[in-house]
């Protein structure tokens, strides 16, 4: 459908006072980490119709939010106003990615600004705050700190969808990517979502560390009895840092087991790991076919949108957007070293006595930014394959053409074309191919692959193309 039109300001109210009802059904993190971006609300005559990116998001919305979004649009307009989903990507054709923004105004159903709260009102809403904190003064953190991107959008997603109904969807749900991407974020949002809800919920948050310090005194002890009610009771595990088990055979078994008595009673159990559970050759293979048996999202290095939202988060407008911004282009560190930058800038203006610029942000960060321009060389990324596949190095070089040799190479053309500035004419003559037409069909043949989500016999294990490639591009990039 081709929205062709625009709305009159009666239109756009009307849509404003429905999207407000909507929100206040759905809550404001899931409005904005799927509207925004991918669906529009938009008032037509006597209907609303909701025009999304793509037909796969139209079909999918109407399924999810459907009902929810048509009681909102009766409450406002009563009964027997129809509600349409249509797809009309030229509506989305010139959209920009959604930056972060502050949140929007909180609107009443009549689209006025709400009041400031009360006194007694902000005593409550400090108290809700509170409850996220420990006996011990720890805080945990929640979906509204999170700053959401394409790269970390569908993990997101995943975890609120567990934190509203844990147990009901694929169980485990496993959150894997580098550090400093989110994944304790993600999981301590889990926790703190749940133990809002209240009721029976009994969530247990705990690091892989943890588990094993307990578990280890309890098998010694002959307490194990005592060891397994606690983990075996709660209403949903969560896990953090599964990695830490990698050398501990005999704690693996017994999380092993845990695990399978969890996900048997319908409870939801959650794991962060730092790379997909098919790639974490250090632990079980009955573990990791068991966390395989869940879901696993990833979540990547923030992105430059990503970039300047969690600049600003961090920052809270202490710093000018136009330094915020030459940031967000320079740095392509993780999140603790995007924090780690705000901190420096506010404390190096501080001590100078100079207003933050971005000659200011050069000089403060002078050893960060030059670090950050590492430039990756088709060397780096022959060694980077040589290293995960266990095979010497140089034998990409060679002039063998076993499919055991050929295929290495060919992963290891694509890559040094992707991220390092070599043409093909310098990776044929690296690798010792003849012209570089040859570089070319290679870099074809691995895009095909990744399309066909092939499988390689590499060495004396399996390999899916695209995790064989995200695990030497996180080798490369660490």
């Amino acid at each position: 459908m081709q929205v062709g039109r625009s709305a009159s300001p009666s239109d756009d109210s009307i849509t404003a006072l429905i999207e407000a009802a909507f929100v206040g059904r759905i809550g404001a993190a899931r409005f904005s980490l799927w509207f925004p971006p991918n669906a529009r609300l938009l008032w037509f005559g006597h209907e609303l119709v909701v025009a999304s990116r793509n037909s796969h998001f139209q079909e999918w919305a109407d399924d999810k939010f459907g009902p929810a979004l048509r009681e909102a649009v009766a409450e406002v307009c009563g009964e027997g106003i129809g509600t349409r989903f249509v797809s009309d990507p030229d509506l989305f054709a010139d959209a920009k990615p959604a930056k972060v923004a502050a949140p929007a105004p909180q609107l009443n159903l009549l689209g006025e600004p709400c009041p400031p709260p009360t006194p007694q009102a902000a005593k409550k809403i400090a108290k809700a705050k509170a409850e996220t904190i420990t006996k011990t003064g720890r805080r945990w953190k929640t979906f509204d700190e999170f700053v959401v991107g394409q790269s970390n959008r569908v993990a997101c997603a995943a975890a609120l969808s567990v934190s509203e109904e844990p147990g009901l969807g694929p169980n485990p749900l496993v959150i894997h990517g580098p550090v400093g991407t989110g994944k304790t974020h993600l999981l301590e949002s889990i926790y703190a979502a749940m133990r809002k809800a209240g009721g029976d919920s009994r969530p247990l948050y705990v690091t892989a560390e943890d588990f094993a310090n307990r578990f280890i005194p309890a098998a010694r002890l002959g307490k194990m009895g005592a060891f397994r009610r606690q983990f075996r009771e709660c209403s949903a595990l969560l896990l953090d840092d599964l990695n830490f088990l990698a050398t501990k055979r005999a704690t693996q078994e017994e999380f092993l087991h845990t695990l399978d008595a969890l996900i048997a009673d319908g409870r939801q159990v959650v794991v962060t790991v730092d790379c997909h559970p098919r790639l974490a050759d250090d632990l079980m293979p009955e573990l990791r076919d068991r966390l395989l048996g869940g879901v696993a999202w990833g979540l990547l290095p923030p992105d430059d949108e990503t970039r300047l939202g969690i600049l600003r988060r961090k920052s809270l407008g202490t710093i000018p957007d136009e330094v915020l911004k030459y940031l967000a282009r320079n740095l392509r560190g993780n999140v603790r070293e995007l924090e780690g930058a705000v901190h420096c800038v506010r404390h190096f203006a501080k001590v100078t006595a100079q207003p933050m610029t971005n000659l200011l942000a050069r000089e403060a960060l002078g050893d960060l930014l030059r670090h950050t321009v590492r430039a990756i060389t088709v060397s780096d990324v022959d060694l980077a394959v040589c290293a995960l596949l266990r095979i010497p190095a140089g034998t990409l070089q060679s002039k063998s053409r076993s499919w055991a040799v050929s295929h290495p190479r060919m992963l290891a053309i694509f890559l040094a074309r992707k991220l390092s500035a070599a043409t093909y004419g310098e990776i044929a003559k690296h690798f010792g191919v003849k012209q570089h037409s040859t570089a070319v069909a290679a870099e074809k043949k691995v895009r095909k692959w990744i399309a066909d989500s092939t499988i390689l016999v590499l060495g004396e294990r399996k390999w899916g193309v695209k995790d064989l490639l995200d695990s030497v591009e996180r080798d490369l990039n660490k």
